[in-house]
């Protein structure tokens, strides 16, 4: 497997993240409810998997790697911009966590901000993943021998190896259940 593949792998939970933000800002909008649980584990997600283990890896190895590599301007342009994509999303989550503490303070323009957080985490997302999946991942991958993928592979590895991707796995799928089972009812005292 080429270093990139275990990174589109984790973009398809990231994808599953991002399509469960959607079924929630749906429900906001029918229903007129925020529901801060679901937001502190999109936060906690965001923060673990999507940051500190995807984004992790891809600054801390994969990027750092192709820095010290003669490569063409315009894919040294693109690295520089996922780079700042991801400053981007971090800043983003820190607004939905600040959006749902003004929620739960009993701010009333709170949820506009909840669904404008939530809202820019699900358009950026899918067309960051695009940018790296189509434009970036595979000529990027010319530049490294096979030994020095080989080593990445490795690196990741060693990485992912204190983090706990069972229980990022396991957040999406109590997520999924959860969401499957608020589609069956409104919640109480809910305006439709």
């Amino acid at each position: 497997m080429l270093p990139i593949g275990q990174l589109m792998i984790e973009h398809r939970l990231i994808d599953r993240m991002i399509n469960l933000v959607k079924d929630e800002m749906d429900w906001i909008g029918e229903y007129h409810v925020v529901d801060p649980v679901f937001l502190e584990t999109t936060v906690y997600f965001m923060r673990h998997f999507t940051d500190i283990c995807h984004h992790g890896k891809e600054e801390n190895i994969y990027f750092s790697a192709l820095e010290k590599k003669e490569i063409t301007p315009e894919l040294r342009k693109t690295l520089e911009d996922l780079i700042q994509e991801h400053a981007f999303a971090r800043r983003t989550v820190d607004e939905i966590e600040e959006a749902k503490n003004s929620f739960v303070t009993g701010d009333k323009e709170a949820m506009a901000k909840v669904i404008s957080a939530l809202n820019i985490i699900t358009i950026f997302y899918p067309q960051h993943i695009e940018k790296e999946e189509k434009h970036f991942f595979y000529p990027s991958m010319d530049y490294f021998t096979k030994e020095e993928k080989d080593q990445m592979l490795l690196d990741f590895s060693a990485f992912d190896s204190g983090l706990y991707h069972g229980e990022h796995k396991r957040i999406i799928e109590d997520l999924e259940r959860r969401k499957a089972e608020q589609k069956s009812r409104a919640p109480p005292g809910a305006q439709a």
